[in-house]
């Protein structure tokens, strides 16, 4: 490493030094002495944060770097090869340099370091001299400004990247399947209970709009991630950085990227609170609830399928059943109430690390960071695959759509207009007691005539808004 005393012991480990003493570590490492501490002190999960964010740390120390050479703080010839090594890291060149678990000093001081010492060693070879992890690389930054930094950047560019894009692909499936099923007239239920008539293509397009709202929501966490904690050091007052180190580094940021990220307001905000995080999680958290309610749906409508509902007919794309032969379970739609369930899981988490910020630093950060963009994966994965897999396929089961209206004595709730709801409630339950159908009864009861019957209990103009009114609601 460099400016690091470095003793070669045998030939898989060499021993560096810094301000605790002697550390050994892996020979062929590009990270040093703090970087092997803390994966000595934090065997806890065995996982590592995700590449995205060792990545976007890259990208950091990038922006960093090319400010600090343009503010005249940083000697061109070591910009320059501390932006080439940093752009390697950006890369996805070195993800296994990057070994700390997720679960270390919440600050995320450990992985700060890591890439310190890991884009300092790439660079001292890369320039024939030494350039120092702390002194050059992490020049005018703190872990408590780098770290946040990362945290939003991060998260906006999954969001922006993966996650709208899979779920206006989800979206665009469900619109095209509510115009595919709109003259499909069948059976609506509240409380899993029968209930007047509905088209299937209403009900998909309600599916429809509810990604469409979620991706609103999603949306609208962006603003929020945009400002960026870098330029505030330890605690936000920018102690031993230049005045315009934030701003430029957030200017070079965009540029290396993209999007828009922007200096934040007020430092200390954005350093001892993570709010945005919080609220980002509150639309992830909608959205996976929108995601489980309507893959739930989707294998009401598709159970049995002779016992079932069997309205809608699913893709087969494996056996079902390691006994029962000829069996096919809606196991895309379980995957994706699976993942709802995580990221519900992991969002809480993120929301509760927002409520453990103490004082001038959130002390949560690895653990927030790998749960939202863990959620964010997972979420803009299994929306690709519920449209590939089940929802392209999907077809209704046109008759038994039917079959189930005429049989319903829901359909008896037509009648209140005419007859009133106390006579449209005896023939609804003369109906079910004698096993006939509403409209059988009603010709014979209501004292309408067949026409009249025949007309308010049309299926197809009963879910036509406007078309038949009064009556009771609810229900």
């Amino acid at each position: 490493m460099a400016e690091a005393a470095v003793q070669r012991v045998h030939h898989d480990v060499r021993v560096e030094r810094d301000s605790l003493g002697e550390v050994r570590v892996p020979i062929n490492a590009l990270y040093g002495a703090q970087t092997q501490r803390a994966v000595e002190n934090f065997p806890v999960s065995g996982r590592p944060l995700p590449a995205r964010f060792v990545r976007t740390l890259g990208l950091v120390k990038l922006a960093a770097a090319r400010a600090n050479r343009d503010l005249g703080l940083l000697e061109p010839a070591v910009a320059d090869a501390i932006e080439q090594a940093a752009q390697a890291v950006a890369d996805g060149k070195h993800d296994r340099e990057f070994p700390i678990d997720v679960f270390q000093t919440g600050s995320g001081t450990s992985s700060n370091m890591n890439a310190n010492e890991v884009i300092a060693t790439l660079a001292s070879h890369a320039l024939g001299a030494s350039v120092h992890p702390n002194d050059h690389v992490n020049m005018g930054q703190s872990s408590n400004d780098v770290i946040p930094t990362v945290l939003h950047v991060a998260a906006a560019l999954a969001i922006e990247d993966d996650l709208i894009p899979a779920l206006e692909y989800l979206r665009s499936a469900l619109d095209t399947k509510a115009r595919e099923f709109d003259d499909i007239v069948k059976i609506g239920r509240t409380h899993l209970m029968d209930a007047v008539p509905i088209r299937l293509g209403q009900e998909f397009g309600g599916y429809a709009r509810q990604i469409e709202l979620g991706i609103e929501r999603v949306r609208a966490a962006l603003p929020c991630l945009r400002e960026l904690a870098i330029g505030g050091t330890a605690v936000g007052t920018g102690l031993n950085t230049h005045g315009e180190f934030g701003a430029r580094v957030a200017r070079e940021l965009s540029e290396l990227t993209g999007s828009r990220f922007e200096e934040a307001r007020n430092h200390f905000e954005a350093q001892g609170a993570r709010d945005a995080y919080v609220f980002a999680a509150g639309a992830l958290v909608t959205l996976a609830a929108a995601l489980m309610k309507i893959a739930n749906d989707v294998r009401l409508l598709a159970s049995g399928p002779q016992a079932g509902l069997g309205e809608l007919l699913l893709p087969a794309i494996q056996p079902g059943s390691s006994i029962m032969p000829g069996k096919v379970n809606p196991v895309i739609a379980e995957s994706v109430i699976q993942v709802g369930a995580q990221v519900t899981g992991n969002c809480h988490a993120v929301i509760v690390g927002g409520q453990w910020g103490q004082l001038d630093l959130n002390v949560m950060l690895p653990m927030m960071a790998r749960n939202m963009l863990e959620s964010i994966d997972l979420l803009a994965s299994v929306a690709r695959v519920f449209v590939d897999k089940s929802l392209a396929g999907a077809a209704a089961n046109v008759e038994r759509c039917r079959g189930y209206i005429e049989r319903s004595i829901a359909m008896a709730t037509a009648l209140n207009p005419l007859i009133g709801y106390d006579r449209a409630a005896a023939i609804a339950k003369e109906a079910y007691a004698s096993d006939r159908t509403v409209r059988e009864v009603a010709y014979e009861r209501s004292g309408l005539t067949r026409q009249q019957v025949d007309e308010a209990l049309d299926p197809g103009r009963q879910t036509i808004p406007g078309t038949i009114g009064g009556g009771s609601a609810g229900g």
